[in-house]
């Protein structure tokens, strides 16, 4: 089963790159889900207790993600922090979405991917493709404001990525959205229909 990686920074167009992929058939591991998801394990909830305190939590002791960022990205050391206690656990939740999908002779898993570093030390260790969607980071700040982010908290996301120079130096394909959505939509497509032909 092949493994398809897509990564870029917030506000590029990971999510329509996906789901030109998806459209095609293809299975999708979302990672940030896997990250929301597993923020609802009560070892996570604890761990996270202990690192950030009770008031991460709503009134029924789920974890507001919103109060949890704020902590989380506060300092480079908090958001080590909270990597340490929650990388190893989305790795143990993709590890068993891959194995489930290979079981079901799924052809292709599309992995969305937003806080990907690099190919060596992360779960894109096993990637077939790395597909890195660009744009200019100020129409990726617009795009995320207009979908409801605070600009201050997208600037500041922003910061903590890596950058578009790393992404293209970690890729095997590259697209850059700096138009509408449907060309990109429309890329992708045809990049698949090609790599399927060939691979």
């Amino acid at each position: 089963m092949k493994q398809i990686f897509v990564i870029g920074g917030m506000g590029s167009g990971k999510s329509t790159a996906s789901k030109a992929l998806v459209d095609q058939g293809l299975d999708l591991i979302d990672l940030d889900k896997v990250g929301h998801d597993i923020l609802r394990w009560e070892v996570v909830k604890e761990d996270l207790q202990e690192a950030f305190g009770d008031d991460i939590f709503d009134s029924d002791g789920e974890v507001v993600r919103a109060r949890l960022a704020a902590k989380a990205f506060a300092t480079p050391a908090d958001t080590r922090k909270l990597n340490r206690i929650t990388m190893p656990r989305i790795e143990e939740a993709f590890t068993d979405m891959i194995d489930e999908l290979e079981a079901k002779g799924a052809e292709a898993a599309v992995v969305e991917y937003s806080v990907f570093r690099n190919r060596e030390t992360s779960l894109a260790y096993g990637a077939d493709v790395v597909i890195a969607v660009l744009a200019p980071v100020d129409l990726r700040i617009e795009r995320a404001v207009a979908s409801g982010f605070d600009e201050d908290d997208v600037r500041q996301r922003i910061a903590r990525q890596i950058t578009d120079a790393d992404r293209v130096e970690a890729a095997d394909v590259v697209f850059n959205n700096d138009s509408t959505k449907e060309e990109l939509y429309n890329q992708v497509h045809c990049w698949w229909n090609g790599y399927r032909a060939t691979a």
